[in-house]
């Protein structure tokens, strides 16, 4: 493993490693979107989450890091992400809820999340979710050597608010590897007067848009992690892990 400017660039047997924790992430976020319904308890899907890390004999990657109790992220309707997956928050006919889920496999890291309609969702939840979900694959379309971090940040802004969404900036994507947070951020929106890194092969990246529905201010409640927009509008979330190679970007967090 190579540092260039801070950043671990990872060699083929490291991304490979990398390749089954993201599968394997991708699987489990499969089964978490075929639980969804209405009535659905949030904490089943953690049931999911813990049963499924252990039939695969990965650890959950977010299950007490920096005291997070739980293994899964499951946010509804207004909460961005962290939010937690416990008993009393219960799904409903036309809610939308973000699953963030990640596993450690062989000491490196998978991270993924997906956002899904709960029944029939109105044409604006709807809209919200397809253009979030299109921004990221345009950002990812743009993580080649010799692009900058900020391509995938401009055209993960450009596609949302040219829809009329808000980009979220309190929380950005992120290098990733032997830990679940390396360098760089990689912000869904291009920050003013600083200067984005060139892009290399060997580079992995979480990139994660969080899309909102109005303003992109968001607030964290009492319990210290859940965050919800400040406008209380809906917010959608997809993450892909990518791995940028001489031969452009390599979703790994797909299932077989």
């Amino acid at each position: 493993m190579k540092k260039f400017r801070g950043v671990f660039l990872k060699n083929p047997n490291e991304i490979a490693l990398m390749r089954v924790a993201n599968r394997i992430t991708s699987q489990i976020l499969d089964a978490l979107g075929e639980a969804v319904r209405p009535g659905a308890e949030c904490s089943e899907f953690e049931d999911i989450c813990r049963r499924l890390c252990e039939e695969h004999q990965v650890r959950p990657a977010f299950l007490g890091y920096q005291g997070y109790g739980y293994a899964l992220c499951c946010s509804v309707n207004s909460e961005v992400v962290h939010g937690f997956p416990t008993r009393d928050k219960v799904l409903r006919e036309g809610d939308i809820v973000s699953f963030d889920m990640g596993v450690v496999y062989k000491g490196f890291y998978g991270d993924s999340a997906r956002t899904f309609p709960v029944g029939q969702v109105r044409g604006e939840a709807a809209r919200l979710m397809d253009v979030t979900r299109e921004s990221l694959l345009l950002g990812i379309e743009q993580a080649r050597p010799g692009n900058n971090l900020y391509d995938i940040s401009a055209a993960v802004q450009r596609r949302a608010e040219s829809a009329g969404f808000g980009v979220v900036r309190r929380f950005v994507g992120h290098g990733i590897g032997a830990r679940m947070h390396e360098k760089p951020e990689v912000p869904n929106f291009v920050p003013r007067g600083i200067l984005g890194l060139p892009l290399k092969a060997g580079m992995v990246l979480a990139i994660e848009p969080m899309i909102t529905e109005g303003g992109h201010e968001v607030e964290v409640l009492a319990d210290g992690w859940t965050a919800v927009t400040k406008d209380r509008k809906l917010a959608a979330h997809f993450e892909h892990t990518v791995a940028i190679t001489p031969d452009g970007p390599q979703i790994l967090s797909l299932s077989d």
